[in-house]
């Protein structure tokens, strides 16, 4: 690439899009092959007279359209294309992750989390059809008003400890993902830094990277984030936001102290970073320790849901913020999901204030805990964390074992499960020997057994066990 300088002469729109398309078109011609190295971004910009942030944006562009990737401290780099035209001939991690998307279906799901079967859905047919009868017309429409139940039952729902969310600080989702991309895409601007631990339910910066948001990692610890690396990010990155899951993180089941959380409430409060708070884990534990936002209720917003504990499917959620982001919120909600259906919206509303979400809630918690009990018994001797009401686990791999390796190792013995890349937030270079899996999915507790024995056998074989190579 030392030889080559974008055109800017022609096409229309700002520099930072003009970049980009020449840089497109060298791809397309053939000028710019495959695994070619962009120029540094401080040396392209001294070359075209532009500024940094400026062939920043538009190296970020051309990521969001899958024609480059960057790594950190080593540039950014052309990916292969398709025929097509479009998409790079092999899968970007940062975006689509290492899950199986279209598994096969002779396999035990251990790759998921949902809320295990213990008959709610004869439940939730009920109070479907109850709804239809009683709201014909707004089903059949789209939803504009949102009546007041539908705030009751977000703050009744997302209510936990001391932690008691007014009505107006209330946006009604679907589910906890799309509660946590909203107020990513209401309160940040293309090019803004998102911070993330390493590892993390990285779906989230995965999405918040589609469309045009920064990735900055923040290190942790045994104790969950490091509050001292978080005021670092702050300084260096600047990030506006930061995404947590305080109580039973996901992957590795940490849990913030008090401490730690008001210290990393201090560093947001300093440098005016808005903190995203998902107690999705947290509202099935029993854990006293304060929610994050009672530390700093004015830049604290939490999302929660019922799909760890009700039902999946049925796509509940709500968000709580300071009522100045409230509207934001909810009109980006709106734009990127397409609005908040009626039925769903009051299905879940009818569950919450009727109390029955809270009765599958306890039979989840029961069945979890049964689950639960059965992998530790399996596994004792081996270096894992659990916890009694949360449907996964994670598992610490004795050497020689590397985590992707053991991944496949349990699929070809029939079991799905998730490698430590799966929940790497960005580009890492940490190495943490681990992979998580749920209990919650498979029908029975016999599946669940019968799952947890391969992976205990393949832990007492080693990798001698394991043939990659067929």
């Amino acid at each position: 690439m030392t030889n080559w300088l974008p055109d800017l002469t022609g096409g229309a729109g700002p520099l930072y899009q003009r970049l980009a398309d020449s840089v497109e078109a060298g791809i397309d011609q053939g000028v710019i092959g495959a695994g070619t190295k962009l120029p540094p971004q401080r040396d392209l910009a001294y070359d075209i007279g532009a500024t940094v942030g400026t062939v920043g944006r538009a190296y970020q562009l051309l990521r969001e359209r899958g024609l480059v990737s960057g790594e950190v401290g080593r540039g950014t780099y052309v990916l292969g294309r398709r025929a097509d035209g479009v998409k790079p001939e092999t899968p970007d991690v940062s975006v689509e992750g290492t899950r199986y998307v279209d598994a096969p279906q002779d396999k035990l799901r251990f790759d998921s989390t949902a809320a295990p079967d213990v008959g709610q859905g004869a439940i939730v047919a009920e109070v479907l059809s109850r709804t239809a009868q009683d709201h014909p017309h707004e089903i059949s429409s789209y939803t504009r008003d949102f009546p007041a139940r539908w705030y009751e039952a977000g703050t009744r729902w997302l209510s936990r400890n001391t932690f008691r969310p007014a009505a107006d600080s209330i946006v009604p989702t679907l589910g906890t993902h799309a509660a946590v991309m909203a107020a990513i895409a209401a309160l940040t601007t293309p090019g803004d830094y998102v911070a993330f631990e390493h590892l993390t339910y990285s779906q989230i910066s995965r999405s918040a990277g589609l469309i045009g948001r920064r990735t900055a990692l923040v290190a942790s610890d045994d104790e969950g984030l490091d509050p001292a690396d978080f005021e670092r990010v702050c300084a260096q990155k600047h990030p506006r936001m930061i995404f947590l899951m305080p109580t039973a993180q996901n992957p590795t089941l940490t849990t913030l102290s008090a401490g730690r959380r008001e210290a990393i409430a201090r560093v947001a409060r300093e440098y005016n970073v808005i903190l995203i708070e998902d107690d999705l884990y947290g509202h099935l534990t029993d854990d006293p320790t304060p929610l994050l936002a009672e530390y700093a209720p004015e830049r604290t917003i939490v999302a929660g849901g019922l799909s760890k504990s009700v039902a999946a499917g049925i796509r509940g959620g709500w968000l709580s913020c300071p009522p100045a982001y409230r509207h934001r919120i909810r009109i980006a909600h709106k734009m990127i999901t397409g609005g908040m259906p009626f039925l769903l919206a009051e299905v879940n509303t009818r569950l919450v204030l009727s109390g029955q979400a809270g009765d599958i809630r306890k039979r989840s918690i029961a069945e979890i805990s049964a689950r639960i009990a059965i992998v530790r018994e399996t596994l004792a001797g081996f270096a894992f964390k659990s916890h009694d009401k949360v449907p996964f686990v994670w598992l610490t791999l004795p050497d020689p074992w590397l985590s992707g390796t053991f991944k496949n190792a349990c699929l070809e013995h029939g079991v799905l499960i998730d490698d430590e890349d799966e929940f790497k937030a960005g580009r890492s270079e940490q190495v943490f020997h681990g992979v998580r899996f749920g209990t919650s999915q498979p029908k029975q507790r016999g599946d669940v057994a019968d799952g947890v024995a391969v992976i205990r056998r393949l832990l007492d074989e080693g990798r001698a066990g394991y043939d990659s190579f067929s």
